[in-house]
Parts: structure tokens; sequence; C-alpha cells
């Protein structure tokens, strides 16, 4: 089961309008929370979105890659408190990983919006104006906004003969080696 959720799923950039049942927004929260943290320390944080003429103003929260946002009928933002732990990028990592994987479950698409270190604009983050925008404290990090909606299409697998088995080794790093997974 999960091998063939890992094969199909794609990241999903075009929505349908349709409203997201309130079950399957509970099991999203569900996966995140149930993801694993370092040390336990679960700094995480999310804010759901499901205002309609919220995800509009998130997807001006960068000039690029973050427009499809505007048609989503749901977002989460993952956030966290760096006061909590220092490895909270990689804890929301994998709680949008979570996020991710579990709209796929559930037959929602999704796509992860970077917001760590990227600009609105000249003078501002991204992360400043969502921060602006959702009344966030400045001890919460804002790591990323998953887009999520019934996908407008459906994206083919991406084909085995298109992964990078090249980039995997065994025992050691060398990039002259022939052995493939």
């Amino acid at each position: 089961m999960f091998f063939e959720l890992i094969k199909k799923r794609r990241s999903q950039r075009r929505f349908r309008p349709e409203k997201i049942e309130t079950e399957k927004i509970k099991s999203l929260m569900e996966a995140a929370l149930r993801a694993p943290s370092s040390r336990g320390l679960n700094p995480w944080r999310f804010i759901v979105i499901d205002d309609p003429d919220m995800p509009e103003k998130l997807s001006a929260s960068k000039p690029h890659g973050a427009s499809f946002l505007k048609n989503a009928p749901l977002g989460i933002v993952v956030c966290a408190s760096e006061e909590e732990s220092d490895v909270w990028v990689e804890d929301t990592s994998i709680a949008s990983i979570f996020i991710h994987l579990a709209a796929e479950a559930l037959d929602l698409g999704s796509c992860w919006i970077q917001i760590r270190k990227r600009a609105h604009n000249r003078d501002m983050s991204a992360e400043t104006y969502i921060r602006n925008l959702l009344n966030i404290p400045e001890t919460i990090k804002i790591e990323s906004i998953m887009a999520i909606g019934y996908p407008d299409h459906v994206k083919p697998p991406h084909p085995k003969a298109s992964l990078q088995t090249e980039k995997v080794f065994f025992n050691r790093f060398d990039e002259n080696s022939t052995t493939t997974v």
C-alpha cells in the first residue's frame, strides 16, 4: 500500500473548487501530528486555512511558486518554535511530507510551498509577510505552506526509468560506481 502511494504521488498545482470535508482535514492533521520529531519535542504548529479569501492572500507571499495556492480550497501553514528545538526545520519538513502523503491517501492533491529563506519582495521575507497576515508571533518560524484540494487533473506517475538510481551508493560514496538499485 505504501509503495503504491509513493509511486502515484505527484505535486498537484491545479485544484477543483470544492471544499475539503472536515473528516479529511482531521485526518490530515492527525497525520501531521503523528510525524516523527527529534527527541519527541514536537515543536511544530499548524495553521489550517479554510477561509475562502485567505489562500489568495497567502499566494502573494512570494513572487514565484505560490500563485497556485489562490485556487486551493485548503492550505496548511507549517511552522515551529525555534526555541523548542534546534532541528525544527527537519521536524517541520517531515510533518509537511506526512501531510503530502496523507493527502494522496485521501484522494486529494497537494503541493509544498517553501517559505523559509524565500523573499516576498526586496524589502520583506515571505515569512514576515505571512507572519503579519496570520498574526504569528516572532518566536514561531514558518517552514512551508501545503496547498491542498481535489486535483483538477491526474498526473501520471513518474516512470521508474526516470529515477536517478546513479545517485545511490553502497558502503561508500563513489560516483564512478556502476551499481544500481
